[in-house]
């Protein structure tokens, strides 16, 4: 087996602070309204498989539940080596705490999975190894992993590699990927990463802030939404903060969203959801932004999806009346 890396990305700003707490993906994808439900995501566990993180980060360091290192001889170093994982972290659990950023779930753990090394390379079988061990982990109370997070991909299907995912999915693991950024800015032809086209996994689209399709990403009939994934600022080695642009920044965004809505919907069932009923449950959580299925699949992630939509539309409603009405009274006159 040959190596895999991150799916290339841009890193567009580094920042020493953050202007707004909320960033607009997270604002975008309707996340603040579970927050005012009292719902942050505190009962659910997310491995993020990517090149570690800044554990030491005022933003992360009391979301870190564990994590284990698969690329070298010293397991129980799984710092950040690069930046990438830190950054993803950030997105899907940075602490709602007035400063900084606020990741989409605020009160999510994290399993930390260091796969890949400070060049963004990592080795297939160490993936393999880091999926295997998510899936078997349990925490101080026996909490489980319930979503795997994976912002990583290269163009080889790997049978060891996919036959991992499908013993996660077994087990009740959601499993995260994203689509990829070797995207022509055409949107019914298709490109290919894996392990994010596996039909297993929920395969993340990228949008930008006006959202749009960004250029950058893939397009193929497995994709199952599309979330923001241009200028995403989030959490950066050395307690600063940073703005990316990939599909990887769109992944961690779902990865959040699904601790969100596992957390809230496993307390209104009284049991426990089946990886499919998860599955459901965030496609339940989309609304289509006119692209074809090929790019934005399902559509656009956003929490409340039917609540939000009929709010947008009688907000565009009440805006359009005073137009109406001056234009109505102008041909009467």
């Amino acid at each position: 087996m040959s190596e895999v890396r991150l799916i290339p990305f841009v890193m567009e700003e580094v920042l020493q602070s953050a202007k707004e707490e909320i960033p607009y993906g997270v604002e975008m994808i309707n996340a603040p309204a579970f927050w005012k439900e009292g719902e942050k995501g505190g009962t659910v566990v997310v491995a993020v498989l990517d090149t570690g993180c800044d554990i030491n980060h005022p933003e992360l360091k009391d979301r870190i539940a564990g994590g284990r290192n698969f690329v070298d001889s010293n397991p129980d170093d799984y710092t950040d080596a690069h930046y990438h994982g830190t950054h993803v972290a950030g997105t899907i659990a940075a602490t709602l705490n007035e400063a900084g950023v606020a990741g989409v779930a605020p009160e999510v753990k994290l399993l930390i999975c260091r796969v890949l090394g400070k060049d963004g390379s990592g080795s297939y079988q160490g993936i393999i190894d880091a999926i295997d061990y998510a899936v078997k982990w349990r925490g101080e109370n026996d909490e489980r992993v319930r979503v795997i997070s994976m912002s990583l991909g290269g163009p080889e299907d790997v049978p060891e590699l996919h036959e991992s995912i499908q013993r996660a999915v077994l087990e009740d693991v959601l499993v995260v990927c994203a689509a990829g950024n070797e995207g022509d800015n055409k949107e019914n032809t298709d490109e290919f990463a894996y392990p994010g086209a596996y039909k297993e996994v929920v395969e993340v689209g990228a949008v930008d802030e006006k959202m749009k399709l960004a250029p950058f990403s893939n397009t193929n009939d497995e994709i199952d939404l599309v979330a923001p994934g241009v200028n995403v600022i989030s959490t950066y080695p050395g307690n600063k903060y940073a703005k990316l642009s990939g599909t990887s920044m769109a992944t961690p965004h779902v990865s959040g969203a699904a601790a969100l809505l596992i957390a809230r919907e496993e307390k209104l069932f009284e049991r426990k959801l089946t990886e499919a009923e998860v599955y459901a449950q965030l496609v339940k959580n989309t609304l289509s932004i006119g692209l074809t299925k090929k790019a934005e699949g399902n559509g656009l992630l956003v929490l409340n999806a039917q609540e939000k939509a009929v709010c947008d539309q009688e907000t565009f409603r009440v805006m359009r009346t005073p137009v109406e009405t001056a234009a109505s009274i102008e041909s009467d006159s």
